[in-house]
C-alpha cells in the first residue's frame, strides 16, 4: 500500500472515532498514520506484510496507552467486587 493510502485510512478511521467514541478506533488511526509516516519518510522500504505488522503493533500499543491514560470512560459503570454490608 502506498504512503498516502495509509494516511487517508488513518484520517477516515480517526473521523470514525469522532462518531463512535471509546478510544478503540483512535488506536487504529494512530497505527495507520504511523505506517504512512514511515512509508512517506522513504528511509526504509518495507513490504506489505511488514507494514501490516507495524500497523498491528503500533495500534495495540496505542490502544493500551489510551486505556492507561483514560481508564474509566464517561458513562462506564464501576463494578463493585464486594458488598458494603460485609
Amino acid at each position: 500500500m502506498v504512503w498516502w493510502g495509509w494516511l487517508v485510512a488513518g484520517a477516515i478511521i480517526g473521523a470514525l472515532e469522532l462518531v463512535l467514541p471509546g478510544h478503540i478506533f483512535l488506536g487504529f488511526a494512530i497505527g495507520a498514520v504511523t505506517v504512512g509516516a514511515v512509508e512517506w519518510s522513504g528511509l526504509v522500504a518495507i513490504g506489505l506484510p511488514m507494514q501490516l505488522l507495524i500497523f498491528a503493533v503500533v495500534a495495540l500499543a496505542a490502544w493500551a496507552g489510551l486505556r492507561a491514560a483514560f481508564p474509566l470512560q464517561r458513562g462506564e459503570v464501576k463494578r463493585w467486587t464486594r458488598d458494603i454490608n460485609d
